[in-house]
């Protein structure tokens, strides 16, 4: 913390001190064997030490705490605390006082004063205390800037203020990738790495998603009809130590069917971090809103509703293919099923569906066989805009497992 004072002599004093908690003491243990030359007087030395604790003396932690030594490190989320005293080191008696606390960020001035008002009087080896507490909410270079006015018993207006200058440093390193499913669903694998010097406990990671998705977890585990978290009942992260949080987004009902709004979506949420240190010091983190990627599902999105995972050889099976109109026309849309060399189609092909309105969609029950046993896929169909005559042809849509009925049942 950089201090700037001012020349002139002053009839008050301003002391300003970060308020952080205490750590533990730690002592570094010197033990030997009962056979070398010290025998017991290195035991005998940390059992009369009032630092250790009694019966683990040789543990490096004791049971007294160490009050903090310099400024330390200030981190994002965090709260930062601070006392502020205003003293009178003079024999007069001095009127007025103002004492005002401002925080300057590479953005903003804040201000931190509990109370705006000036106080009346301040005798002679008297003070004025203040507490003042600002949660960190951006990086870089801060400055809390304390002025004092008051006036003299003569009648003389005074005034002067201290800059104290510190860095907030980041505690976390957070990156996200974004999964889309065949379906609406999106995954968001979240990786939070702790880049301090000292372990967290990590409270909580949630997400909280937009207002078109509902989010599920996938942190957990079921154990005996409860549920565990995946990293175990004592959930630390230590230094340098990267951990991945996994979720799983679905569109609200009222938004699943609205093909159009679901694929303009790029807003999917921001994640909630909350952690302690070491005797507690809690901390918090939000990031902004994430965004992905919009899918490109072109103007005619087919995908597979209903399909088994395990067929018959060259037995007829169903499935249930959804068509959406992802684009802003109304189409006319004819079907033709095309064979593979694997998959053949029963049915008549060529058949149309009718029209579809923008952001529409329509259920079509197809049955299909296999030729081939082994793992397959289900291609060969194509629509065909009969307005604009556009073609879209879908290839590799699922794979099938298909097995012999008179042999293993292994694909």
């Amino acid at each position: 913390m950089d201090v700037n004072q001012t020349k002139q002599e002053h009839l008050l004093a301003l002391k300003v001190m970060r308020l952080t908690k205490p750590t533990l003491f730690t002592n570094l243990p010197v033990t030997c064997e009962d056979r070398d030359l010290p025998g017991d007087l290195f035991s005998q030395l940390m059992r009369d030490d009032p630092s250790t604790i009694k019966g683990a003396e040789i543990l490096m932690l004791g049971e007294m705490l160490t009050l903090p030594q310099n400024f330390g490190n200030i981190f994002l989320g965090e709260t930062f605390s601070s006392y502020i005293s205003v003293h009178n080191d003079s024999n007069q008696v001095v009127k007025d006082i103002l004492v005002k606390a401002d925080l300057q960020t590479s953005s903003q001035r804040l201000n931190l004063s509990a109370s705006n008002s000036a106080v009346a009087e301040l005798k002679p080896e008297r003070c004025i205390d203040d507490v003042i507490h600002h949660e960190v909410k951006e990086i870089g270079t801060h400055i809390l800037v304390c002025a004092v006015s008051y006036t003299s018993q003569y009648g003389e207006k005074l005034y002067f203020r201290k800059f104290f200058k510190f860095q907030v440093l980041k505690p976390l390193d957070v990156k996200t990738k974004f999964y889309n499913a065949e379906t609406d669903e999106v995954f968001l694998e979240a990786q939070i790495q702790n880049i301090t010097t000292s372990p967290m406990f990590m409270e909580k990671v949630s997400l909280e998603p937009s207002m078109m998705y509902n989010v599920t977890e996938l942190n957990s585990v079921t154990c005996e009809n409860q549920r565990e978290s995946t990293f175990g009942k004592m959930s630390y992260l230590q230094p340098m130590d990267t951990r991945q949080y996994l979720y799983c987004l679905k569109p609200k009902p009222e938004y699943a069917e609205k093909a159009g709004v679901i694929k303009g979506v790029t807003v999917i949420g921001k994640l909630d971090i909350v952690w302690k240190t070491n005797l507690g010091e809690r901390g918090r983190l939000q990031t902004s809103q994430l965004q992905r990627m919009a899918p490109g599902y072109g103007d005619i999105r087919l995908s597979l509703e209903i399909i088994p995972d395990t067929v018959n050889l060259e037995e007829p099976f169903d499935i249930i293919c959804k068509i959406t109109n992802c684009s802003e026309r109304t189409m006319d849309l004819l079907l033709e099923m095309c064979n593979t060399s694997s998959v053949h189609w029963l049915g008549i092909s060529g058949r149309q569906l009718g029209k579809l309105t923008p952001g529409s969609s329509l259920l079509l029950p197809l049955t299909v066989f296999s030729s081939v046993q082994g793992l397959q896929s289900i291609s060969g169909l194509r629509l065909t805009d009969t307005f604009l005559k556009r073609t879209y042809e879908y290839d590799d849509i699922a794979q099938v497992c298909v097995v012999c009925p008179f042999m293993s049942n292994e694909c």
